[in-house]
């Protein structure tokens, strides 16, 4: 999934970059509030990882933007300040959760799939599709008891697939959620990338079908 990280602290935000990246997620990394505001005018993310202080506009700032302008994304802010107000504030905000430094990637990873997983309206980790069962927390997937050994990309491919088997998914839409700024990748990339999860898709009850001219959707045995 697509992430939108505001960090002005170059060494946090170069770790949550990486453990983000390293579990398959793209991270656009910003660390003025001026201009992370304007990103989030004009491009869509799964969720926003928000410092509350910032150069340029505050987290609070851009938060109240955000929701006056009807956008729902769900917001995890971080802060240093541990107060209760601050905390308070936040949320009535329109936060979807608080976290105060320092803290532990592993509880920030956790947070961060609660928030996207209640997004698309969903109770646990595991996301079931035909025969294939992911889990998102251990980063696995399996097709009955066989594993099916995914790289990064190919693994949040099928997670978006799988959370709207049968809606139809434009090769754009695929670009901006797999890639971040700056990549440098191509509708090609995604053309790649879904020739090889249909490969280890094969024998599953479950496939990727080709749209003309719309793109792409996953259907189970018993939609065809």
């Amino acid at each position: 999934m697509r992430i939108l990280l505001v960090e002005d602290t170059h060494d946090v935000g170069e770790a949550i970059c990486r453990r983000f990246e390293a579990i398959g997620h793209s991270v656009d990394w910003e660390t003025d509030g001026t201009a992370a505001a304007e990103i989030l005018d004009f491009t869509d993310y799964a969720l926003v990882i928000l410092d509350v202080m910032l150069p340029g506009l505050d987290g609070f700032e851009i938060l109240r933007r955000l929701r006056r302008a009807g956008n729902t994304t769900p917001v995890l802010l971080l802060t240093a300040r541990s107060e209760v107000e601050d905390r308070v504030g936040g949320l009535d905000l329109g936060a979807d959760d608080y976290l105060v430094k320092p803290f532990d990637f592993r509880e920030l990873e956790a947070r961060a799939r609660v928030l996207m997983r209640r997004t698309a309206g969903e109770a646990t980790n595991l996301l079931t599709c035909g025969d294939v069962i992911i889990d998102r927390a251990a980063r696995q997937v399996r097709l009955g008891t066989r594993e099916i050994p995914l790289k990064r990309r190919e693994m949040t491919l099928l997670e978006l697939f799988a959370a709207r088997p049968g809606r139809v998914f434009g090769k754009d839409e695929l670009l901006d959620q797999l890639f971040g700024f700056g990549e440098g990748a191509n509708p090609n990339a995604i053309e790649l990338y879904v020739g090889r999860l249909r490969k280890k898709l094969e024998g599953a009850k479950v496939r990727i079908v080709t749209v003309r001219g719309a793109g792409y959707q996953l259907v189970t045995d018993d939609q065809v």
